[in-house]
């Protein structure tokens, strides 16, 4: 890392990096929330089977589930979070890496924020481009993944989640985790690169395979 990178990387960490994590904690999960709420006024509930559950009477069921889905966001994200900064520390110390867990965790908590833009762009999709889905059209999509180069209703049911997962802003998310670990050690870029790649991005791919293989 050059001196003047170092004086960057100094200044950052001493007048930046000290926030607040419980509120960017809060912060991060109310703006979920919300994107959970415009999916679910704009997208969801303009859905004709929903729109005849409503007329019905019948859309309280739905209005349970959406509400727990509400309140489990602070609890994947702190399950997510804390999964991902356990497998980054793991491999930071076996590269030598001594890097604390805390900051790890505001590093990847920060990261997060990159995963809003997928969620935008879906709910610009569905309210701009392809306005009459079905609930099977909006659960099957997700923006530039591989799901998106197959007829979802043509593929077992059990590698959606996993083309899904596969698409261009997680591919884009590792870089993000490569360049925080490299800022926050102000070691080598290639080491950073190892160390997110036999980590965080093995047990992705692990976990995509498991996951088709049980489902």
């Amino acid at each position: 890392m050059t001196d003047r990178l170092s004086k960057y990387r100094k200044q950052f960490l001493e007048e930046w990096f000290e926030f607040n994590g419980v509120g960017m904690f809060l912060i991060i999960c109310l703006t979920y929330i919300a994107l959970l709420f415009v999916k679910r006024i704009f997208i969801i509930d303009t859905i004709a089977a929903f729109e005849v559950l409503n007329e019905r009477g019948d859309i309280w069921v739905f209005d349970i589930i959406y509400g727990i889905q509400y309140l489990s966001v602070p609890i994947f994200l702190a399950w997510k979070w804390t999964w991902t900064t356990l497998t980054l520390w793991i491999g930071c110390f076996m590269f030598g890496y001594r890097l604390h867990f805390n900051q790890l965790w505001k590093m990847v908590m920060l990261a997060e924020i990159f995963f809003f833009l997928p969620e935008i762009t879906k709910v610009l999709w569905f309210t701009l481009f392809y306005t009459d889905p079905n609930y099977n059209d909006y659960m099957a999509f997700y923006p530039f993944s591989l799901i998106n180069l197959f007829d979802y209703a043509q593929v077992s049911a059990n590698w959606h989640y996993p083309l899904k997962s596969i698409n261009l802003f997680e591919i884009l998310y590792w870089p993000v985790l490569i360049f925080g670990i490299y800022f926050l050690s102000g070691k080598k870029l290639k080491i950073s690169a190892y160390i997110v790649a036999s980590t965080y991005i093995l047990f992705f791919i692990i976990w995509l395979f498991f996951y088709a293989a049980v489902y």
